[in-house]
């Protein structure tokens, strides 16, 4: 063990091999002497524990070194497939853009825009108004304003709204969604103050009638995200809240969570009512997440009455919040496609996964066994079966989507095996294991992922 350890060269010594030179003439040279430290660190730990089974040479450290580098220069964000059949899928994303949202994208970073300038006076303009005329005309809404996500929207509007004052929640509706945000939280961060009402499982409106006083500032309904109540269950109708506000005079508030602008119903999806709904009931201020159903760019959408989004306008905790023009412009290309729906659905992403039917989805899987068997190991078995996909996003926990997958085997491989070294590939391929075989869903695998999956596979030769 000592002779091998003593037989690890110096970083000095490294520096003068030809590859090295080689290296420093493409590479960083900080990067390269962080790359050979690393490998000479893991080496010395190797040395010590027993686990060095290979002596030292050139060709070994050029091997090592090289890998460390590749390691670092890589970016630490990159894609993934998504094999595992949850469209809005928070973990990886959430909602992929549309192509002319990237575009959009794209063309604004690489070149000044008028962001907050207005051409016509010259004068500073309003970074909101790229988009809240397109919210407006697509929803209904008198007024609208973009925040940086949903959480951000609840906090600005309760701040603007009920600091030190009462905001009536029914008890089951005091959610906690990923990253630990809970109403209650937000409620004593915005300053107002929380008042339940109800059960966990029933609220009536004579709840609401009844804990309404001199201090209350808002009614708030608030959208069940992940779960759902179900059995001997009662809550009280936007329609009827919005009734209830009106005749004590008291502003209603939605958090609607994920946000559509669509009826997808016709597509086999329903639960999910449109933003659409919440504004001709009256609802006075609706927030919701721009990059769940919506399928943009991450941020939290505010709808309301044109005195209500002015007082928002006026906060300063709006600064702190506010979305860049980045998010902006993926905004304003993805709420143009909406104006026709069939646009819409055709070309973004999370519309189209939702909107696909199973017959297409089962010749896709025929599709892709045809496009990726002549390039992998005979000994792969791929065949297609059928299963369910998840919505996600927080968005009807309960609704499966009938899908089909592809189960792929090779013999010695378990499914928990296959699964981690998809996942160790230079672009990971995530996939699930169900009743014993590892299966990647065609609803959320993409034409661009083939690659991707071809090299995945090329772990079985």
């Amino acid at each position: 063990m000592q002779k091998k350890y003593s037989s690890i060269p110096k970083v000095d010594t490294i520096l003068t091999l030809p590859f090295l030179i080689s290296l420093l003439e493409t590479e960083p040279r900080p990067t390269v002497l962080a790359a050979v430290r690393n490998v000479l660190a893991t080496l010395r730990s190797d040395s010590v524990n027993g686990k060095m089974r290979e002596a030292i040479n050139e060709g070994l450290l050029c091997n090592m070194i090289k890998t460390e580098l590749e390691t670092l220069v890589a970016p630490s964000l990159h894609p993934v497939v998504n094999g595992t059949g949850v469209v809005i899928h928070t973990n990886l994303g959430r909602s992929l853009l549309a192509k002319s949202a990237c575009r959009q994208m794209l063309e604004v970073a690489e070149r000044y825009s008028n962001l907050e300038m207005d051409m016509a006076t010259g004068e500073r303009g309003e970074r909101y108004s790229h988009v809240e005329s397109l919210l407006c005309e697509l929803t209904g809404a008198e007024a609208a304003i973009v925040v940086n996500n949903n959480a951000a929207a609840v906090l600005l509007a309760l701040s603007a709204m009920a600091v030190g004052k009462e905001v009536v929640v029914s008890r089951g509706e005091l959610v906690e969604i990923g990253g630990a945000f809970r109403i209650p939280d937000v409620m004593k961060l915005s300053g107002g103050i929380l008042k339940e009402v109800g059960t966990t499982n029933r609220t009536h409106l004579k709840d609401y009638k009844t804990a309404i006083s001199e201090n209350t500032a808002l009614l708030l309904k608030v959208h069940a995200s992940n779960f759902s109540v179900v059995g001997f269950t009662a809550e009280v109708s936007v329609d009827l809240l919005v009734r209830c506000g009106r005749e004590a005079g008291i502003p209603v508030m939605a958090d609607i969570g994920s946000g559509s602008l669509l009826d997808l119903s016709r597509y086999g999806i329903s639960g999910e009512t449109p933003i659409q709904e919440y504004i001709k009931a009256g609802v006075d201020i609706i927030t919701c997440s721009g990059d769940k159903m919506l399928g943009g760019p991450q941020a939290g959408i505010i709808f309301g009455t044109r005195e209500i989004i002015s007082r928002l306008r006026s906060e300063q905790l709006l600064r702190a919040l506010r979305i860049d023009k980045l998010t902006l412009a993926a905004l304003e290309a993805t709420l143009r496609l909406y104006r026709d729906e069939r646009q819409a659905v055709a070309e973004i992403p999370t519309l189209r996964m939702l909107a696909i039917q199973p017959g297409e989805l089962k010749s896709k899987a025929t599709a892709y066994i045809r496009r990726i068997r002549p390039k992998i190991s005979a000994s792969v078995k791929l065949t297609v079966v059928a299963g369910n996909s998840q919505v996600g996003g927080g968005a009807l926990p309960q609704l499966d989507l009938p899908t089909f997958l592809l189960a792929v085997a090779a013999e010695g491989w378990s499914p928990q095996k296959i699964d981690s070294a998809f996942r160790q590939c230079k672009t990971p391929v995530l996939g699930r294991i169900n009743k014993g075989q590892y299966l990647l869903d065609l609803r959320t695998l993409q034409d661009a992922d083939i690659p991707a999956l071809v090299d995945a596979m090329g772990v079985f030769q």
